[in-house]
């Protein structure tokens, strides 16, 4: 190596200064008090002094009756920061969801490796293979080609326009079924929105635009993303607010029998097909009336999504994996209990391998089937599993390390008083009750924010009643899905929304018919089917002691 000739190239590249040299700078302007003032008081900083300073406000304050008040004091003014700092997102959602690792040891509620445990258990990992396997579908764009599918078998000519629009609401409440509400309007809006492209718009078209295209246009928007909330009831992966109430029953009740996928989906999916039908009536009468299908064939036409289809091409053999991955999943999920008289496969292992077991197996098997594309290429690699929503796992493990904390620190007894007169009411009243204040709540805070704040108090006064909880819980968490009257009520609602085909006048009228009807059927099915399908089999697991769990 020649180390002893330097060119002066070189040489004067190794006399320059690392940093630029700036020469007749001008003088810098100071700021002045209030200029300082102005960068340091802004809305956002405000916004994050508003949660440690709401938090000191209580602890310093409030007086709770009990047995061990400070530490049921501290988890109130903990719940107050961390709710402060979901609402104004002051700090970004995922780093407040992880605020219990530290909030929680460091206020003497629980100790940093009780609530770390929380972030990570079956059910998120239900969640995680889940995800993953929601991200293949989306890489290899199955989702599109069985939205098309789907959609060609309900455009028959001549046109219908409700058949249409039951064809677009069907598989949106289908791929909400096996993937988050929010994955399942983003993948399906754009399929929504490709249809009424082809429509004319009173703003850019010179011809008379009829009046049933524009309701046409607010159905289609309507009926997706109020159909995503609806299909993610009938299963435990099609929203996070039915994994937080599986994590809670686990939680309060770890004696008792988990509650297993077919066990929810012989319950939700029931509920859900009621509520779904409404749903498609309340859009037919409001947003489709007679003629609709004739004033629409003009611009939709079969050949229109055949043409779409076909650019997809055949389907190749990494779609087919994957859709076998994920069929096996399914399958896997609906086996692991059957019935008390016919065990699942989850008697092999003696109760010990759960829904996020199989969930993570079946993702693993995407990393070593090949692709058939590249030589060496798998179905899936970590670079493709970079959009992995964190945020909602983060969000998820948040959930249940504040109903851990809400229920250890005493502070579920001390606020289940608030509701004490829900205790002298019947159960076909208490129902619809407990159902419409979580619908409420849910427009105004995210759904997992309402469940997590609201199943804790719904057990504990289950415990004074002397019912089985489910028979709280589940109206509590299924109104918390009931987000159907603002925009903000729920990310998918947002995702309509900025389509600019919908005003929230469209939203209110159709969404709280939508409420009612989905209040009255939990109301009926709930004391019935729910009793039916082994609810009500654990009532003798806690009310026996006097110390309950």
């Amino acid at each position: 190596m020649d180390c002893g000739h330097v060119s002066l190239e070189e040489s004067d590249k190794l006399k320059s200064p690392l940093l630029p040299v700036v020469h007749n700078e001008e003088p810098r302007e100071q700021q002045t008090v209030g200029q300082h003032l102005q960068t340091i008081f802004t809305p956002t900083n405000c916004y994050i002094a508003l949660g440690p300073l709401l938090c000191a406000v209580v602890c310093l304050c409030v007086r709770l009756s009990g047995d061990d008040k400070t530490t049921a004091r501290n988890m109130l003014g903990v719940l107050v920061w961390i709710f402060a700092w979901w609402l104004t997102e002051a700090v970004p959602m995922p780093i407040t969801s992880m605020s219990p690792l530290f909030l929680f040891p460091l206020f003497g509620i629980t100790s940093s490796d009780d609530v770390a445990s929380s972030y990570m258990d079956d059910v998120i990992a239900l969640v995680l293979g889940s995800f993953i396997l929601a991200l293949a579908v989306e890489h290899y764009n199955i989702h599109r080609r069985l939205a098309l599918n789907i959609t060609l078998v309900f455009c028959v000519e001549p046109l219908n326009a409700p058949l249409l629009l039951l064809g677009i609401c069907a598989t949106t409440a289908f791929v909400s079924m096996w993937m988050h509400n929010v994955a399942a309007v983003v993948m399906m809006m754009p399929v929504a929105t490709g249809i009424l492209q082809r429509l004319p718009s009173s703003s850019s078209s010179t011809e008379m635009v009829p009046p049933a295209v524009g309701k046409f246009c607010r159905a289609m928007v309507l009926g997706v993303i109020y159909s995503a909330a609806v299909g993610g009831m009938s299963t435990l992966t099609g929203t996070g607010v039915n994994l937080i109430l599986v994590g809670m029953w686990k939680s309060y009740f770890p004696e008792a029998d988990p509650i297993s996928f077919s066990q929810w989906f012989f319950f939700g999916f029931p509920l859900a097909l009621c509520i779904f039908v409404t749903l498609w009536g309340i859009l037919c009468v409001m947003y489709c009336p007679n003629g609709s299908g004739k004033a629409l064939s003009p611009y939709l036409h079969k050949s229109h999504l055949k043409r779409e289809l076909e650019m997809l091409g055949p389907m190749s053999f990494a779609e087919k994996m994957v859709l076998s991955v994920f069929g096996g999943l399914v399958v896997l999920w609906m086996t692991r209990n059957i019935t008390e008289d016919i065990p699942g496969w989850g008697c092999i292992f003696d109760g010990r391998a759960g829904d996020g077991t199989v969930s993570v197996m079946m993702a693993t098997l995407l990393f070593i089937i090949p692709n058939n594309i590249k030589k060496g290429e798998k179905l899936m690699d970590w670079d493709k599993c970079k959009k992995l929503p964190w945020n909602i796992v983060l969000l998820l493990g948040a959930g249940f390390a504040i109903a851990d904390g809400v229920r250890t620190s005493g502070l579920a007894e001390v606020l289940s008083k608030g509701l004490v007169f829900l205790e002298t009411a019947p159960y076909w009243a208490i129902a619809p009750t407990v159902c419409l204040i979580a619908a409420t709540i849910t427009e105004f805070t995210s759904n997992n924010a309402t469940t997590t704040l609201l199943v804790p108090l719904l057990i504990e006064i289950a415990k004074t009643m002397r019912i089985h909880p489910l028979l709280l819980m589940v109206p509590g968490a299924i109104g918390a899905q009931f987000a159907f009257l603002l925009p903000t009520g729920t990310p998918s609602n947002i995702v309509g929304f900025t389509t600019g085909h919908i005003e929230i006048k469209d939203m209110i009228k159709t969404g709280l018919a939508l409420k009612i009807a989905g209040t009255a059927f939990l109301s009926v099915l709930m004391p019935t089917l729910g009793i039916t399908i082994n609810f009500h089999d654990y009532r003798a697991y806690i009310f026996a002691s006097k110390a309950g769990v």
